[in-house]
């Protein structure tokens, strides 16, 4: 699942960044406000979590405007501000939940939990399918053909990522930004090595092929491509 963290404190950022990952999430990370906004106006994401003291635009206008263009991402705001009245006005502009600095992890974690569970629609699914394809997202499990496939935490967020923008075409650089948090080195292949792993697992003894090579361009999931390039 794809979440958002908005946070200019970067020891909290990347701490959150970091403890997430190792959970299974796939994080998206913004540094400030405006980013932030950006991301969330145009990217999908399972659930946002957003500070309120930012240093340009602050949370609470992030929220507002977020809310009233009718986006409905579950929001939990994680601030130093512990007032009351600043816990009553995150709820009222529409936060589901409020979570007060200096926090526990596993409190975190568990609220996070607790919001894409009441969550609904099809983004919040508990499983992902394409052809023979079955990804168990709780237990991060993926099947073939009903033939269980060994994946270590990597390789099951790369074939997330392929499975949910299942037909588009994702270059290195999404994928390395996405998947392995880091930026695209061109002299580097551990894009290329990690696809090559993950195929010889997910289509290597199966039929019909899914991942397939765009060349120039990057990697796609799709089970009815006749136009692969390997």
């Amino acid at each position: 699942m794809r979440l958002l963290v908005v946070e200019d404190e970067v020891k909290t950022g990347d701490y959150v960044r970091q403890g997430l990952t190792e959970a299974g999430f796939m994080i998206t990370l913004a540094r400030n406000g405006l980013d932030g906004y950006h991301l969330a106006m145009t990217e999908q994401f399972e659930l946002i979590i957003l500070d309120v003291m930012l240093p340009d635009v602050d949370g609470w206008r992030i929220l507002r405007s977020f809310r009233e263009a009718g986006h409905q991402t579950p929001v939990l705001f994680l601030t130093a501000r512990d007032s009351v009245d600043d816990r009553v006005k995150g709820l009222e502009l529409g936060a589901d939940d409020y979570l007060v600095k200096p926090f526990a992890f596993a409190e975190l974690l568990a609220r996070i939990r607790t919001l894409l569970r009441r969550g609904s629609g099809s983004n919040l699914a508990s499983q992902l399918t394409i052809a023979d394809l079955i990804l168990d997202l709780p237990r991060r499990r993926a099947t073939r053909s009903g033939k269980k496939i060994a994946l270590s935490q990597k390789e099951f967020s790369l074939l997330e990522l392929l499975v949910r923008r299942q037909s588009e075409v994702l270059p290195r650089t999404l994928i390395a930004s996405e998947v392995w948090d880091m930026n695209f080195d061109s002299d580097t292949n551990v894009i290329d090595v990690a696809i090559r792993r993950l195929r010889a697992k997910v289509d290597d003894n199966f039929e019909p092929k899914l991942i397939h090579t765009v060349r120039g361009m990057g990697y796609k999931l799709d089970w009815e491509d006749g136009d692969a390039c390997g």
